[in-house]
């Protein structure tokens, strides 16, 4: 992997050159078919890019155009009134289409109405890892040329959204770059971590490189990335195994739009939950127990909220001499048609004989994200749980 200013000076200058001699003037366009899709590389053949850009728009998403930067990209079909996505996808060890961009472009193309377009680097990207790598400012001073064009058709730098998947994420953080993050937004799905993880700022992924920089993370115990590399960073179930997939094949998944905060923070590490099963969405509760007296122990408290349909259990800890605790419920259908909420005080395990010890409290739970509209229901009586017994009360939450 390149390294050392002196090479990225280079690059910096290469790109300089190559934004000049892009502006003298645009060859005739010509007669090209009407659909292209992306290319098969042997893995023997991975040393030159063949970057192909593919447009996809809502009047025909399964239909990519190849927009060529010899073309007259004015009559390519890209409309500088709408924002634009551009995909762009990491190591290819076979040389072939990744497999999930056909259905992330419709995905896109039914929430929003925008120019996605997918950057095909298959060549660059296939044969050894550490031979993509050494691509990825090659391809990043490829897709800077490119944006240069459509820019000059008077498309904002902020309404361009770059979406990268694993080593793509890094060659959207050197386009950012070279943008001096200017760029309106960028996404990280599981970012690369071999050869990133102790990359300088300049050479991977970081919160400097657009307006808005987030990553989603999913495999931080193999091939992504450990580390934050963004303004948010989500580590969803941990960052780790996902319930539901292979634990020796990384996820992908699929971007909504319509993150918005100010002012930016620093840095955000936010933690969520997925079932096994598509589409792997899930509600999140709030619970919390109140002590009516503190303990000079830990306490501990399984709450579980069941239904006619599922069962979905968490452990809350209330620390020795506090009297508070709570936990974050996770569940595939909505608040509402939960029936009944089960509470146990767990005993001890290191008790020698039935722990016949009683605590009295306050249940309460709330869904997420918490606001004004949606406040904390609590059961209308104290709470009295005896050890190793379970206790049920309904739960009536009105849905919306």
């Amino acid at each position: 992997m390149p390294r050392g200013l002196g090479k990225r000076c280079l690059w910096l200058w290469g790109l300089l050159l190559w934004l000049g001699m892009g502006s003298s003037g645009d060859a005739p366009p010509t007669h090209q078919p009407k659909c292209t899709d992306f290319q098969n590389a042997s893995f023997l053949r991975g040393t030159n890019l063949k970057v192909q850009f593919l447009l996809f728009t809502r009047s025909d998403p399964s239909c990519g155009q190849l927009l060529k930067e010899s073309s007259n990209l004015g009559n390519s079909g890209v409309n500088v009134s709408l924002g634009t996505k551009l995909l762009i996808h990491g190591f290819r060890a076979l040389g072939t289409k990744p497999s999930w961009i056909d259905r992330l472009i419709r995905t896109l193309l039914h929430a929003t109405d925008a120019n996605v377009i997918a950057v095909d680097w298959v060549y660059g990207s296939t044969g050894v890892y550490f031979s993509a790598v050494e691509n990825v400012v090659k391809v990043g001073l490829e897709i800077s040329r490119f944006l240069h064009k459509l820019l000059a058709l008077g498309m904002q730098e902020s309404s361009i959204h770059i979406i990268g998947v694993s080593l793509g994420a890094h060659v959207g953080g050197m386009v950012g770059h070279f943008y001096n993050g200017q760029l309106g937004r960028i996404t990280g799905l599981d970012p690369a971590g071999p050869e990133y993880t102790r990359a300088s700022l300049e050479e991977r992924l970081d919160a400097g490189d657009a307006l808005f920089v987030e990553a989603i993370h999913t495999d931080t115990d193999n091939l992504g990335i450990r580390i934050p590399v963004g303004h948010v960073d989500y580590f969803v179930n941990g960052g780790q195994d996902q319930p539901g997939c292979p634990t020796f094949i990384h996820a992908g998944l699929v971007e909504q739009s319509g993150v918005k905060i100010e002012p930016l923070p620093t840095e955000v590490r936010a933690y969520l939950l997925t079932t096994p099963r598509a589409p792997y969405c899930v509600h999140h509760s709030l619970v919390e127990f109140h002590l009516k007296e503190a303990r000079n122990k830990d306490t501990n408290i399984k709450v579980t909220f069941l239904s006619s349909n599922f069962t979905s259990s968490v452990k809350i800890t209330i620390p020795k001499q506090q009297l508070q605790g709570k936990g974050i419920l996770a569940h595939p259908y909505p608040p509402c048609q939960i029936n009944q909420v089960k509470l146990k005080f767990q005993a001890s395990k290191w008790a020698l004989r039935k722990d016949r010890t009683t605590i009295v409290g306050k249940f309460c739970a709330a869904p997420l994200p918490l606001n004004d509209s949606k406040k904390m229901v609590c059961l209308p009586e104290p709470v009295n749980l005896q050890a190793s017994i379970a206790v049920f009360h309904d739960l009536k939450t009105a849905c919306v």
